[in-house]
């Protein structure tokens, strides 16, 4: 069986109805600070944030993905409350002068599903899941981005 799954909605306003066995949150307010404008908008690493309301509300990772089903149930899981790509927990890094990409849980790298002239290679970078064709992009951790928790 498969840990369930939590679409978590940063900063799009909204929260959907429920996915059957999970749960679409806002992130918290907590975890932002008001630009001195008053516009609101999260100006803390964005990464940081899914990664840490996942460990702390519930226990868990940010979604780890080892097979095309596995892939294909989160891309529909996240079409379900957004078009924006979501994070996963994937990070493509330089270590020991060789690139890489791991998962932040620490689970094997066992599959991946990169687009075309995907990983980037010019510096560390996170990973969304297109809701659009299933396939794993490189971006900049510092953006702000729907994510998929795993627990």
């Amino acid at each position: 069986m498969w840990p369930c799954l939590l679409l978590a909605l940063a900063l799009l306003g909204a929260v959907p109805a429920s996915h059957p066995g999970c749960q679409a949150v806002p992130v918290p307010q907590r975890h932002c600070r008001e630009v001195p404008v008053g516009t609101g908008e999260c100006l803390v690493p964005a990464r940081a944030i899914p990664q840490r309301y996942c460990q702390d509300v519930y226990r868990g990772q940010l979604a780890s993905v080892h097979s095309a089903a596995r892939n294909q149930e989160l891309q529909k899981l996240a079409r379900t409350y957004t078009i924006v790509a979501p994070w996963i927990g994937a990070v493509t890094s330089r270590r020991a002068g060789q690139w890489e990409s791991r998962w932040e849980d620490s689970s094997p790298w066992n599959y991946a599903n990169w687009a075309p002239v995907h990983p980037s290679h010019i510096v560390t970078t996170c990973t969304t899941l297109s809701t659009r064709d299933g396939l794993w992009r490189s971006r900049f951790c510092f953006q702000l981005r729907p994510f998929i928790c795993q627990y």
